[in-house]
């Protein structure tokens, strides 16, 4: 008889070591929550706490596996408002140690609190005086009776914070698992909890990403405004040929009418068709002041593009003019330079 070609009989399917894998790292987050609502609670409130006095920068080290989290965890602070760096500690002992000065705060992960190169660093840390927050291993707020030995680097720290895992989700119990998706989450929950802390908003993210989309929504105005020689304008005595010139120069289907450096009107594209068909060839004859909208619709320089575009959306215009508070002309902003940010 023919042997399919399933998994040997006992043996446990990929997708079962896989849902076996989450489940694990998944009850590890679980004792952590748990964790940071009773036992670690102080101990969390007093990190922020820390983090957010912080004068300098906050350091984050970590060897192995850990260093890779430690590289995220900085990452992530920075993104959010607390400038961070990642200190590589077997480079920190050949010089990147001048990284870490006095005002700073040093977060240093290790799982087994034992790293010898996370070690080294702490002479050079307490020297400086510079506050040690830790992530470990040690089993803090085990429920176990009796007395627990801490590690090296727990014993160090200011303030320590237990990621200590049941069990590795690795099938041999030794490669880092559970114990790093517990450092990062925790890494996550100080960074999320110190940015509330510092007041941190969506325009401050977006200011920190330009690039991103995000960013791009929260572009002001003032960034994409037509100014200087790009900037059609004409005074309200400029006859209307001379206007159509300087619509038709400028490129932008508009000009706006100035009297000294305040913005009186505005004549769109639009308004030189019906114009035309209104007067003819006698609309020549005519000045910028008889032909102008009065009082056209403007927006602020520190206006959210955004904002801007949804006027425009609703009015059914393509241009606006940037005014200050007293009604000076700063710019123009055009639909098509929104379309370039592909806010669209």
């Amino acid at each position: 008889m023919k042997r399919s070609r399933g998994a040997p009989s006992g043996r446990p399917t990929s997708k079962n070591l896989g849902e076996n894998v989450v489940r694990i790292e998944a009850e590890a987050l679980r004792a952590l929550a748990d964790r940071l609502a009773g036992p670690m609670a102080a101990d969390f409130e007093r990190a922020v706490e820390l983090l957010y006095r912080c004068a300098g920068r906050i350091v984050v080290s970590g060897m192995g596996k850990s260093g890779l989290i430690a590289r995220k965890i900085a990452a992530t602070l920075t993104s959010t408002g607390s400038p961070a760096l990642f200190l590589h500690p077997a480079e920190a002992l050949h010089g990147d140690l001048g990284m870490v000065v006095r005002g700073d705060v040093v977060v240093a992960l290790s799982a087994s609190g034992e790293t010898s190169e996370v070690l080294q660093l702490l002479a050079a840390v307490k020297r400086l005086g510079v506050p040690l927050i830790t992530m470990t291993c040690d089993e803090l707020h085990s429920r176990s009776s009796g007395p627990r030995s801490l590690s090296t680097l727990a014993q160090a720290a200011d303030i320590t914070l237990d990621c200590s895992v049941a069990h590795e989700a690795c099938s041999l119990g030794l490669a880092p698992t559970a114990s790093t998706t517990t450092m990062l989450a925790l890494g996550d929950a100080l960074a999320v909890a110190l940015s509330q802390r510092r007041g941190f908003k969506e325009e401050d993210f977006a200011s920190l990403h330009p690039g991103g989309k995000l960013g791009k929504r929260f572009l002001r105005v003032s960034a994409l405004m037509h100014t200087g020689n790009a900037l059609p304008q004409v005074k309200p005595g400029t006859a209307m040929s001379d206007v159509i010139y300087e619509m038709s120069r400028k490129g932008l289907g508009m000009t706006t009418v100035v009297d000294g450096k305040k913005l009186v009107g505005l004549i769109s594209d639009g308004d030189l068709r019906r114009l035309l068909e209104r007067h003819g060839k006698k609309v020549f004859d005519l000045a910028a002041a008889e032909c102008m909208t009065r009082s056209p619709r403007t927006v602020g320089p520190d206006v959210f593009a955004i904002a801007a575009l949804d006027i425009m959306e609703q009015k059914k215009i393509t241009a606006l003019p940037v005014v200050d508070a007293a009604g000076h002309l700063l710019g123009v902003l055009h639909l098509h330079d929104l379309w370039g940010t592909q806010m669209l």
